[in-house]
């Protein structure tokens, strides 16, 4: 008899229910996801962020270096990595290049200015793809609202294209997104 109940003592990684958030590589979509790396040996890997918590994860993608720099210009690292379920909408290095060099350096050196901006790409909850369809609009850590558009390879986050989701990582689903979200 099939059951959709798992045992306490079953790790939530192998054995979760679609409306937890959680996801599998084999989740995985969007025309971004090409530029991560496929070797499932580097850490950079969907394999490889799968296995560690969110702010490492990211930091092993070559995707995300703006982002990584940001958090860690701001102390967050340790923040993100001690969350147990959270969303992630992590913009591509892109959609940090779109906000200049000045302009980034200028954000990376004033963290009080600086954390509202990273706090607008994370929610409390962790959502998969379809959950964030369902919501159709989330709260970010920092108070505000994003706004989910779309589906499959057309979702998008405050108008943000999402460029690769449903990227699974210990404690967090991450969606790469092409554009830098301002609250």
């Amino acid at each position: 008899m099939a059951s959709t109940t798992s045992s306490a003592n079953t790790p939530s990684t192998t054995m979760s229910k679609a409306a937890d958030g959680v996801t599998k590589t084999t989740d995985v979509f969007g025309p971004g996801c090409a530029g991560v790396p496929q070797d499932p040996a580097d850490k950079g890997s969907l394999q490889g962020m799968a296995m560690d918590p969110v702010a490492t994860a990211a930091s092993n993608n070559p995707l995300l270096t703006k982002l990584v720099a940001a958090v860690k210009a701001t102390n967050l690292v340790d923040t993100l990595n001690s969350q147990e379920a959270i969303t992630v909408f992590a913009p591509a290095d892109p959609a940090f290049a779109a906000l200049g060099d000045a302009k980034f350096a200028e954000l990376a050196g004033n963290p009080a200015q600086l954390t509202p901006i990273l706090q607008y790409h994370v929610v409390g909850k962790r959502y998969d793809a379809k959950g964030l369809e369902q919501a159709g609009t989330v709260k970010a850590l920092n108070g505000g609202e994003l706004k989910i558009a779309g589906s499959g390879d057309n979702l998008t986050v405050n108008g943000a294209p999402v460029l690769c989701g449903n990227i699974p990582t210990k404690n967090a689903t991450v969606f790469v997104i092409g554009k830098v979200l301002t609250p």
